[in-house]
């Protein structure tokens, strides 16, 4: 099924979801630019990218568990009552990570508190996604998933680049302080709009595995799209400062990924008109592997900004299919009852995909060079892709058989 534009406006002005979106815009914008913001404040602190992609990660990782536990609670119990606590929670925990960078604390200890920050970061899109399942239906639905995706990956994408250019501010602790407010804020208003607080817990028909969502074959075959997608995200983001900054420029790393949401925008509008491949089942393997492959090519430019900055633009537009297919899959191999927790793994997924990436580039661009970043990412991505493809039936639904069977 494709969308129109009538769609998405239909979808986002159904009576009494105005404010969910707006708060969870505010409250979605920091998912990326908290941890990437810490990242470049504790280089700075620090002098080292690889203890700044340590803490980094650490915040990722905390945000990779924190997300399914929330998602459980919230299917469990409503979305309301678990932001308001969590956000109280990540206020304290960010507070306390602030402190250790300023005073100098020793980096396991600032890892530690990176981790529990991230744990009880709220889950805001995991929040937003399930609530769009009791607001609408059928097309609307499909084009409010879509709108889900768009916008996740352009905070995703965004958020970054507006956490390097408040890093480059007299304190370079900006950026963090920054997602901190708006997380807090962005929660808090969602989980007091009526919607929100009218959500009911969910009552499973069957009495879900321990293992929850990510006990369907399916559902692990989602998460390792969205694992493949932030390991290059996260390789990338690494590398685009790295290597600008090897350039002279360290401004540029900034505007470049601001600039990437601009073609993933615009191409994942115009491939919700039109996706290819149309089978959900072919489209994820198809998309992580393209988006690998245009990575590779961002590392065989770096040398050169201009074609740099061709390449990544390019490679920018295949980050929006990839988001608006997965959160498609969810709503296809997700148990009944787990909706919240399954798109949290997914979006678990993303974020430990970004934190390994991160990790990894951050100790490939100390011993090899800045554009070493881009190879790490490319190499994972294409590998994922050639796993979800021996996994693609998994995530078949009986649309794309119906649609194989039609050619």
């Amino acid at each position: 099924m494709s969308v129109s534009l009538a769609d998405y406006r239909s979808a986002l002005s159904v009576p009494g979801a105005t404010l969910p979106v707006v708060f969870s815009a505010i409250g979605r914008l920091p998912i990326a630019m908290y941890s990437f913001g810490t990242l470049l404040y504790v280089q700075r602190a620090e002098g080292s990218f690889a203890t700044a992609g340590l803490v980094s990660a650490g915040s990722l990782v905390g945000v990779a568990i924190g997300t399914v536990a929330q998602g459980r609670l919230m299917d469990r119990r409503g979305p309301s009552g678990v932001l308001l606590v969590v956000s109280t929670l990540f206020a304290l925990a960010a507070a306390a990570l602030v402190a250790g960078v300023e005073w100098g604390a020793p980096v396991p200890v600032v890892v530690g508190l990176a981790f529990a920050s991230g744990l009880v970061m709220p889950a805001m899109p995991a929040a937003t996604r399930a609530l769009w399942e009791r607001l609408v239906s059928g097309r609307r639905r499909e084009a409010a998933l879509s709108y889900e995706a768009i916008s996740l990956e352009v905070f995703f994408i965004l958020g970054p680049g507006l956490a390097a250019l408040l890093a480059s501010t007299p304190w370079p602790g900006t950026g963090t302080a920054v997602a901190v407010v708006a997380t807090v804020i962005g929660a808090v208003g969602f989980a007091l709009t009526g919607p929100v607080r009218a959500t009911p817990a969910m009552r499973p028909a069957v009495r879900p595995s321990l293992l929850g969502a990510i006990g369907s074959p399916g559902m692990r075959t989602a998460a390792l799209s969205g694992l493949g997608f932030g390991l290059v995200v996260g390789a990338v983001e690494l590398g685009v400062p790295a290597v600008a900054g090897g350039h002279g420029e360290p401004w540029l790393g900034g505007a470049l990924l601001s600039a990437w949401s601009v073609t993933s925008v615009i191409v994942g509008v115009l491939y919700g008109m039109r996706p290819w491949p149309r089978a959900l089942h072919l489209r994820m393997p198809v998309l992580v592997a393209g988006f690998g492959v245009l990575v590779l090519l961002m590392w065989a430019t770096a040398s050169s900004l201009p074609l740099l900055v061709v390449a990544m633009l390019l490679a920018g537009g295949l980050i929006t299919p990839q988001t608006t297919g997965q959160s498609l899959v969810v709503d296809v191999v997700a148990p009944p009852g787990t909706q919240t927790e399954a798109f949290g793994w997914v979006v678990t997924a993303i974020t430990v995909g970004a934190a390994v990436g991160q990790s990894v580039a951050g100790t490939v661009v100390e011993a090899w060079g800045a554009s070493g970043a881009f190879a790490v990412g490319g190499v994972a991505g294409v590998l994922v892709g050639v796993v979800l493809w021996l996994r693609r039936r998994t995530i078949e639904s009986p649309a794309d058989v119906v649609q194989l069977s039609l050619h």
